[in-house]
């Protein structure tokens, strides 16, 4: 499976699920809502950078895009890659990306464990 393919493949299997269990009401409706606007902050600030980049100005940091996707935005990130044909080529960059959406969705994969269970409640309840 190519990188982008399974890119892609990640990225739809993971807001399906995150779909899924919040119909099936395994987690509150803010963590879509976490998700999905914590996307939309990401990809505008890969679209600023790319712009700042054209136009030799001030560019963010790659550690805040990082940290942006580690927060719930990869899928943001990863669109903004596809889309906006950015940081899409530096293997330096890509790797710490598939990092930080490893420990992503690993914290996603801890919120179904009795202690993340019982953070949600504190949280959303």
């Amino acid at each position: 499976m190519a990188v982008s393919k399974f890119g892609v493949f990640i990225t739809l299997t993971f807001c399906t699920t995150l779909i899924a269990v919040t119909f099936l009401n395994l987690l509150p409706i803010e963590v879509v809502y976490l998700y999905f606007a914590t996307s939309v902050v990401t990809f505008a600030m890969y679209a600023f950078d790319k712009s700042a980049a054209r136009k030799g100005k001030w560019r963010i940091p790659e550690i805040r895009l990082h940290v942006l996707s580690l927060l719930g935005g990869w899928p943001g990130a990863y669109y903004a890659q596809r889309k906006l044909r950015h940081k899409s080529a530096k293997v330096s960059f890509k790797r710490t990306y598939w990092a930080t959406v490893a420990v992503n969705l690993t914290a996603f994969v801890w919120l179904f464990s009795e202690q993340g269970k019982h953070l949600m409640n504190g949280i959303f309840a």
